[in-house]
């Protein structure tokens, strides 16, 4: 039989990765000053015990005010780069590509974790020793009236930006990352300038789509300059608002090919965030979901078709994508060329090793690591007999 796609290795510039199952950046809120520790060592290692292809960290700040929570990891020193090196050369060593993603809140940080409702920091906060702190965004308008109004970004605040992306990326690569990401996506800071509903500017920065466009499209090509030009780029994009007027799925083809044009090699196609979680259908016409939360398995697949086609650019499906031939047919079918798990991996970081055998890739458990195969096969013998 010919090997599954899914388990088909793929070159993205000078890296090759072993499989097409990526771990989707997931935030964990562990981080103490923006420094990666043992909990994400055990976090992120797991995976690549696992067999996952490209294996991501979580957003990780361009600067102190673009974390989301005080928990949030960043890379604006180089001692977070210093914390990142042994977890970067761990996932190396079991044989996953490291790979990391960059990113600012913008109007959306300075937040509470999941667990404590995601709601703003406030001074009851402070009183705990988690203050608040000033946020950013294209305008004064905050994401809903319960959140403070972020400052309005000037033309300077923009310009030092796009140097602390640039900055972030180097740093990157000094860790040892392989592959880095570029967060655009979920309301946070490029997303909210690209999206007419959060941009109400009226200097180059706003107004038409190509303004709206002009600062994603600096971040990029400042940090494709700084990144390693053998090493890949991805961008994450909500690749539809959702709420009527927003960014359309006819805009991210648009600016998937303006990406493609500035050195992006791969479009995380992901949704919504600029007013809440996703809340719609995958279609053109954005047609709502019956039931608040129904989200059906691969309901965003279809944003990475589209722009995967249209833009003739390869592209990253992620949302729902729960089992192995799911995801096989997602990729025979030339929907998407890589597919992001997060929730999955979390609830079982060996599933990429679980579907190889359940689509009978590795029968022997052969792609597990040594320590684990000869157990596991011997565990299979154990059961067959019970």
């Amino acid at each position: 039989m010919p090997l599954p796609k899914l388990f088909t290795p793929i070159s993205l510039r000078s890296v090759t990765l072993p499989n097409r199952v990526v771990l989707s950046p997931l935030c964990m809120y562990q981080a103490r000053d923006g420094l990666a520790n043992a909990f994400h060592f055990s976090h992120l290692t797991a995976f690549a015990r696992g067999r996952v292809g490209l294996v991501f960290t979580e957003a990780t700040a361009v600067e102190p005010e673009g974390r989301i929570s005080h928990g949030c990891c960043g890379l604006w020193n180089d001692a977070q780069v210093e914390a990142y090196k042994p977890i970067v050369a761990a996932i190396e060593e079991l044989g996953a590509v490291p790979a990391i993603q960059i990113a600012h809140a913008g109007r959306k940080a300075s937040a509470r974790t999941p667990w404590q409702g995601s709601a703003a920091l406030d001074a009851s906060d402070a009183a705990k020793g988690t203050p608040p702190w000033r946020t950013v965004g294209p305008t004064a308008d905050p994401v809903s009236a319960a959140w403070p109004a972020p400052d309005a970004m000037t033309e300077a605040d923009i310009a030092a930006m796009v140097v602390k992306f640039a900055e972030a990326a180097r740093r990157a690569a000094k860790a040892g990352f392989k592959v880095l990401e570029i967060h655009g996506a979920h309301g946070y800071l490029i997303h909210s300038f690209l999206s007419p509903i959060a941009n109400k500017r009226n200097d180059r920065y706003g107004g038409d789509r190509a303004g709206r466009m002009r600062f994603g499209c600096e971040v990029v090509e400042a940090v494709r300059a700084a990144w390693p030009a053998e090493l890949p780029l991805f961008m994450r994009i909500s690749a539809v608002d959702g709420p009527a007027g927003g960014w359309s799925l006819d805009d991210s083809v648009v600016f998937a090919r303006e990406l493609k044009s500035l050195g992006v090699d791969v479009i995380d196609c992901s949704a919504g965030g600029i007013s809440g979680p996703p809340s719609f259908r995958a279609s053109d016409t954005g047609e709502p979901f019956k039931a608040k939360g129904d989200r059906a398995p691969g309901f965003q697949v279809p944003y990475a078709d589209r722009i995967r086609r249209e833009a003739e650019v390869a592209t990253m499906a992620v949302g729902v994508i729960v089992k192995g031939p799911q995801a096989e047919a997602i990729l025979q079918d030339g929907k998407a060329d890589l597919v992001a798990l997060g929730r999955e991996l979390m609830y079982d970081p060996f599933w990429t090793l679980r579907a190889a055998e359940a689509m009978g890739v590795d029968p022997d458990c052969k792609m597990w690591p040594d320590s684990y195969g000869w157990a596991i096969a011997r565990r299979a013998e154990i059961k067959a007999g019970w």
